[in-house]
């Protein structure tokens, strides 16, 4: 590049506005340089044009391009000798460029090459929501829309990170102080201007970041376990006329509430399959027998596959496609035919079943129909069918996956079915196995989805007050009538306690409420939704015990629907401490559990029941407002996992569980409910379970 045309090396931060003509880009630029109290340069061309028209009534021609450029470039390398530790630019090189190409239909390779190479450490793309104002400089109020792409093109081929500014004067400002802000955060970091930008347009805040960061660095405390929560020390059981009276006023009130059904359903199957996948990768068909495979990778799930094989909803049909690949199927030795159909129930080119959700799987054969988990979760919803209004289900789920499950949804006309996304700002970063950021083959930062708690931001987004969660794979065939019992059940609960948290809170608020009734709310609490007080609370003054009873009644509540541990992998209830010395009932993953430390290792050992299977949960307050949900969060019961992708190790955060750490600072009740509820299918061989097999073969 040209002497001339060159950049002078500097730590200062180059704030540049770049877009069409009258977008606003003097006016930003003035408003950040009074903000920051620091240097700002005009647009160059402007007083070389006026001056033009203003002596000869002459225009700009392309001759005067490189003037410009070159008088721009010397008054920024002027301006940033003076500058404190920001300098704005109210425009940049490459701005000259694209009017170049726009009005001439060519640019000058030297003027190419400088805005090419100019760097800025951002870029503010000026949108054309601004009104425009003619001067004698300005000659292109028509098709604005078509010059801004235009400039929006060039700078994405020109490779340089920015962020779009629109909105009136003060909302640009203010959007602008935000992003320098941030932008400063980051490079404390050490993170690039393309990084920063990356993580902005994702929606996720340098904070989160930081956070993030931290939390590779240092990990998570292990959750200090207190007990193991059992039946009538934290879990509730019920009488079955005391069920049947739950029943009955969840029947009678289901009709005054906004009922729904949030089923997360984003991940594809790939574990189900994954001894398959490992199968078809390391068995050699042409020297190897199935039975020293089995024996040499101790692979007992083969086996159970390979017996039950006839008994899978889809195994008629792939067997006949496997025919159709196959023209010698029926030649071949039986370990043989079996790597075929296993080769196409996996293949890309045919079933692909790993690849896919679960949702849409074939999971039941029902005489002559095959159903997919989807129309299961349909099906059971009918349990809070009200008269006249349709019955709210909503799936979580991948983009690509959306189109299969509308396929099979669309034919449920009497459901409304809503589908979203895991939000992107709910991604966390991978960093190194030596906590720096982990990037890509293009250098590019690598983010991944936040996990399963990150549907906590998707149950916020709905606005019924009453939401049913239950995983997609966690459906019946068989016993249809006491699942339904049982959510109708963890439904009635959940009324009956709203309404008595609804009415105290309510005495709360009034100035005439008596010491008498303090202690009712307090017991109350204490044996119905198992809240811990402090044992000096009676020594509180009347205004802080009011205060502080509020504040435990006022939050989102959750009926979890507890089974009896049968050896399945996972957490489960117990009573924990936090850091606060603050006892309360929470749902913990294995994974947060320091299990070298004895006692905690014998607490685990002393539980009775697993994780929920169903979820029941009132979303609104004693007002009918929605709670925001991400306040109820324990941000500090993430994950840190290990991924690997072509052999190059990483690390991965995932958020605080869907209802382990975000859901920790619910009201939380757990109610015992019979193990024909509980019917995962973490394996394609859990189909063979009764649960999942026609009744009258199971």
């Amino acid at each position: 590049m040209e002497e001339e045309f060159k950049q002078i090396a500097t730590d200062i931060i180059k704030i540049a506005m770049y877009g069409p003509e009258s977008t606003g880009k003097t006016t930003l630029s003035t408003q950040l340089a009074t903000h920051y109290n620091d240097g700002w340069i005009p647009e160059f061309a402007r007083d070389f044009l006026q001056e033009k028209w203003d002596k000869d009534k002459e225009i700009c021609t392309e001759e005067d391009l490189i003037a410009i450029a070159i008088g721009q470039t010397k008054i920024e390398n002027e301006a940033v000798l003076k500058a404190n530790k920001f300098l704005f630019c109210d425009t940049n090189l490459l701005v000259t460029k694209v009017f170049s190409d726009i009005f001439y239909h060519r640019c000058d390779a030297r003027l190419e090459e400088a805005a090419k190479e100019h760097e800025y450490d951002l870029i503010f793309l000026t949108y054309i929501d601004v009104p425009w104002e003619a001067d004698d400089l300005r000659d292109s109020p028509d098709d604005r829309e078509k010059t801004f792409k235009i400039f929006e093109k060039a700078i994405v081929k020109n490779g340089n990170p920015y962020i779009k500014i629109e909105g009136n004067k003060e909302v640009r400002f203010k959007k602008a102080v935000q992003v320098i802000d941030e932008l400063l955060i980051a490079k404390e970091l050490g993170f690039s201007t393309a990084d920063f930008v990356a993580i902005y347009n994702k929606g996720i805040s340098m904070a989160t970041i930081q956070k993030q960061m931290t939390f590779f660095k240092e990990g998570f405390p292990k959750i200090n376990l207190v007990r193991s929560a059992i039946k009538k020390d934290g879990i509730s059981v019920y009488s079955e006329e005391e069920v049947q009276r739950f029943i009955t006023s969840f029947d009678d009130n289901k009709e005054k509430h906004a009922i729904e059904k949030f089923v997360p359903a984003s991940g594809a199957a790939t574990r189900m399959f994954q001894f398959l996948l490992e199968f078809i990768k390391e068995f050699d068909v042409e020297n190897d027998t199935l039975n020293a495979y089995i024996n040499r990778k101790k692979c007992a799930h083969l086996s159970v596959f390979l017996v039950g094989l006839k008994s899978f909803p889809f195994y008629q049909e792939l067997k006949q496609k496997t025919i159709g690949i196959y023209p010698d199927y029926f030649t071949k030795e039986k370990e043989v035919r079996s790597y075929f159909l296993i080769k196409t129930l996996l293949s890309n080119q045919y079933f692909d079943f790993a690849n896919k959700p679960k949702g849409i799987l074939p999971f039941h054969q029902k005489e002559d129909e095959v159903l997919s988990p989807i129309e299961e979760h349909i099906k059971e919803a009918v349990f809070y069918e009200i008269p006249n209004q349709k019955t709210k289900i909503h799936f979580t789920v991948s983009p690509e996956h959306q189109s299969a499950f509308e396929e099979i949804t669309k034919k449920h006309e009497a459901i409304e079915v809503s589908f979203s996304y895991q939000k992107e700002e709910t991604d966390t970063l991978a960093v190194t196995v030596e906590n720096k950021p982990f990037r890509d083959a293009t250098d590019s930062l690598v983010f991944r989805p936040g996990g399963h708690g990150a549907l906590i931001a998707n149950l916020n987004a709905l606005s019924s007050d009453i939401v049913f969660i239950k995983n997609i794979d966690n459906v019946s065939q068989n016993h249809i009538s006491d699942i339904v019992k049982y959510k109708k059940l963890l439904g009635g609960i959940l009324f009956q306690l709203q309404q008595q948290i609804f009415g105290f809170l309510k005495d709360l608020q009034q100035d005439s409420v008596t010491d008498e009734k303090i202690a009712t709310i307090k017991e109350f609490a204490q044996k119905q939704l198992h809240l811990v007080f402090p044992n000096d609370f009676e020594m509180y003054k009347k205004t802080f015990q009011i205060t502080y009873l509020f504040n435990e009644l006022n939050r989102p509540v959750r009926i979890c629907g507890m089974v009896r541990n049968e050896g399945e992998p996972g957490g489960g209830p117990f009573w924990v401490k936090n850091e606060e010395g603050k006892v309360s009932l929470q749902i913990v993953e294995t994974s947060q559990i320091d299990l070298t430390n004895k006692k905690q290792a014998q607490i685990v050992s002393d539980a009775t029941h697993f994780n929920p299977v169903d979820l029941v949960c009132g979303l609104k307050n004693h007002k009918g407002e929605k709670f925001n949900l991400t306040q109820f969060v324990d941000q500090n019961t993430g994950f840190i996992v290990s991924k690997n992708t072509e052999g190059q190790l990483y690390k991965a955060y995932e958020l605080p569980g869907l209802w382990n750490g975000a859901m920790a600072k619910w009201l939380t009740v757990f109610v015992e409910v019979p193990v024909i509820t509980f019917n995962p299918v973490k394996t394609i061989n859990d189909l063979l379970k009764p649960a999942h097999q026609p009744e009258n073969n199971g």
